[in-house]
């Protein structure tokens, strides 16, 4: 008689806390101290306006919004939860400031990051963060990028040498010199060979047309496989397995074994290697010893400095896949949106050119590199307007006040100079529109000009970033530690390519897009019948230069 009464009590138990669940989360939007700030309209209760951000190719589309709402406005993420979007370079300035003390990267995306990569540095917080960067950071000073400027050009000569190459075999009847390839393919697996040998002494052989990805080359494959696309949808998907309503794909967060299995057996052969190495060349030895990433960290964590903060082998091994993460994808990524540009602007590509040729050499140092104005003023440009990491997010771990440069007037016309957030409140950093800030850069600051870093404005000196008086290597604690790394191999690469080649575009340029997946890439859009797709393939025609 009492399992009725049970069933009926329980019912009204459930019940009861889904509604208080359902009234507090109400009452949290109602009360939303974001609530005065300006927003887009709303499409959709369940996706706010994740899903058409997500799928909008509008290269401008955030860009328009700053435009129209403001520095700071308010957005909604799944389930009409506020997302603050801010732009403003003094609360951007006060996040950074507080990285890792106010403000940390949401629990959802280190989820992510951990499933893919491990405890590594991407992935940590606090403490443990500290503690690896301290280990970390010797390694990529600039007398180490010195040492490992010889790979970034080596390996630029090789894919240089295959693509001219399959120029002649391709041109063997019209003697035309010309050929399409997919460059950003060619690319990435140029920047994954460099990532194993300067990174942890190991090939990747990727570049080699004719043989088989080994195994760890087959292991990244699924992770930064073109088709993998995370957005909220995919990690609604990862969270819920029978979230299909959403319609993500289930192949979005690719799962960890795949990759970790093999990473964990190699990596950890690798650290063994470089602890034999150390002991057999000795401390002293700076001639004969390893030059690569993991054997300089291996040599760092066992310096008597290190000894309070020594890590395990397992916080070490969790560096490899993030040293590809931030030396493989991000960097191959990068030069293919400096090619897009330089296809774009002929006078631009043939002036580099001409800077390039007249340095004499093929085979450059990192200070020869350095001493090329108009590349370094390439570089700056492209990855100011074209970061691969166009977006940040934050979490507040505590009730906090962002002050703001530009004030905002509300609809009922009162001035705020501040804005106050909540504890868990997460804040989007659009990377890209604070890199193309028209009140720091001008009127052009969407377009690509390597002459403004002739003579940069005084505005720009408020930009907190690490390098470049820009955000894409981002600032503070949680600034990119590989950012020397990054820039030098960019160099080397467009060094070598543009001595040797002219790049027009294959396609029209209204066919290419960006297309976000572990990193912002130019996508080909096509038109099919039924539906918009995406590939992503930047196809160029290369040209040999007549020299």
């Amino acid at each position: 008689m009492l399992w009725p009464f049970t069933v009926q009590s329980l019912s009204l138990i459930t019940g009861t806390l889904l509604l208080f669940l359902l009234v507090k989360e109400v009452y949290k939007i109602i009360t939303s101290p974001l609530r005065p700030l300006p927003a887009p309209p709303v499409p959709s209760w369940l996706y706010g306006n994740d899903r058409e951000i997500d799928q909008s190719d509008d290269p401008l589309f955030l860009e328009k919004w700053v435009d129209k709402y403001g520095r700071s406005f308010r957005t909604k993420w799944l389930f009409f939860q506020d997302r603050l979007n801010t732009a403003d370079p003094k609360a951007v300035s006060h996040i950074i400031t507080n990285d890792g003390k106010i403000y940390k990267k949401p629990e959802t995306i280190r989820w992510i990051l951990g499933r893919i990569l491990g405890n590594g540095v991407l992935v940590t917080e606090g403490e443990k963060h500290k503690a690896q960067r301290k280990v970390m950071d010797p390694a990529f000073g600039s007398a180490q990028i010195r040492e490992l400027t010889s790979y970034f050009v080596e390996e630029s000569i090789h894919l240089r040498d295959i693509w001219i190459s399959q120029i002649v075999d391709n041109n063997l009847d019209n003697k035309n010199g010309v050929a399409q390839f997919d460059a950003q393919s060619w690319l990435s697996r140029m920047t994954l060979d460099v990532i194993g040998r300067a990174g942890f002494n190991y090939n990747f052989n990727a570049l080699n047309p004719h043989s088989e990805p080994n195994e760890l080359n087959k292991a990244f494959g699924v992770i930064f496989g073109r088709n993998n696309n995370f957005t909220v949808w995919n990690l609604a998907q990862a969270l819920i397995p029978d979230a299909s309503f959403t319609g993500a794909r289930t192949d979005a967060v690719p799962s960890s074994p795949p990759l970790m299995k093999p990473m964990t057996r190699i990596g950890q052969g690798l650290i063994n290697e470089s602890k034999a190495e150390l002991k057999a060349f000795g401390e002293k030895d700076t001639v004969s010893r390893p030059k690569d990433l993991l054997s300089l960290l291996v040599r760092s964590n066992l310096s008597e400095s290190a000894k309070q903060q020594r890590l395990s082998d397992e916080d070490i091994l969790s560096q490899v896949p993030t040293f590809i993460v931030a030396g493989h994808e991000t960097t191959s990524t990068a030069v293919a949106w400096s090619l897009y540009a330089l296809t774009q602007h002929p006078l631009i590509q043939t002036k580099l050119r001409q800077e390039c040729l007249s340095l004499g050499t093929e085979e450059p140092t990192m200070e020869q590199l350095n001493s090329l104005p108009y590349l370094d003023a390439v570089v700056r440009e492209s990855l100011r307007v074209h970061p691969p990491a166009p977006v940040l997010q934050r979490v507040a771990r505590e009730d906090d006040v962002l002050p703001l440069q530009h004030p905002f007037t509300d609809k009922d016309g009162i001035v705020h100079t501040e804005i106050r957030i909540r504890k868990g409140q997460v804040v989007i950093i659009p990377i890209a529109e604070i890199n193309r800030d028209k009140a720091i850069w001008g009127q052009d600051a969407s377009d690509f000009k390597p002459e403004r870093w002739e003579n940069l404005p005084d505005t720009s000196s408020s930009m907190p970033g690490i390098w470049g008086h820009q955000l894409t290597f981002f600032a503070g604690n949680r600034a990119c530690i590989g950012y020397r790394f990054s820039i030098i191999e960019m160099k080397a690469l467009l060094f070598t390519l543009i001595k040797a080649f002219e790049f027009e575009l294959a396609v029209p340029k209204e066919d290419i897009v960006r297309k976000l997946s572990i990193v912002q890439r130019p996508a080909v859009k096509s038109q099919p019948e039924e539906e918009v797709s995406f590939h992503y393939l930047l196809g160029y025609i290369l040209r040999v230069t007549n020299r």
